[in-house]
């Protein structure tokens, strides 16, 4: 390891978690109400400051977004297949954004899921 490498400190720090949400219960995937208030508690679990949300009933699905000062929350539904993509992002030191996607999984009633997580800071 040189001497640079051991000196170099996080400047921007940022973690992403994605998934494919499978299984899903319907009922939920389809309503406006319950996805919002989802969002509002993965943002009070991960411990964002939830600024706004946005939200659109597309046929049966419905597509979200919560941004957070330290970025975003996103939940896409396709009711017909039981199916959701989520993503949450954050770049404050002091979130959780594996929580909460954790929960957002849970409450999507998520039988089978495929999660990724990217690190997205940058070293200097």
């Amino acid at each position: 390891m040189s001497l640079h490498a051991a000196t170099k400190r996080v400047l921007v720090y940022g973690k992403h978690v994605v998934g494919n949400l499978y299984e899903c219960e319907r009922s939920v995937l389809t309503n406006i109400n319950k996805l919002n208030r989802i969002v509002v508690e993965a943002a009070r679990i991960g411990r964002m400051t939830l600024l706004d949300i946005k939200s659109w009933k597309i046929g049966e699905g419905v597509s979200l977004i919560g941004i957070v000062l330290e970025s975003h929350i996103s939940i896409h539904t396709w009711p017909e297949y039981c199916f959701a993509t989520v993503d949450v992002y954050s770049c404050g030191v002091n979130t959780d954004p594996e929580a909460a996607f954790d929960y957002i999984v849970r409450a999507l009633k998520a039988r089978r899921v495929e999660k990724r997580v990217i690190l997205r800071s940058y070293e200097g």
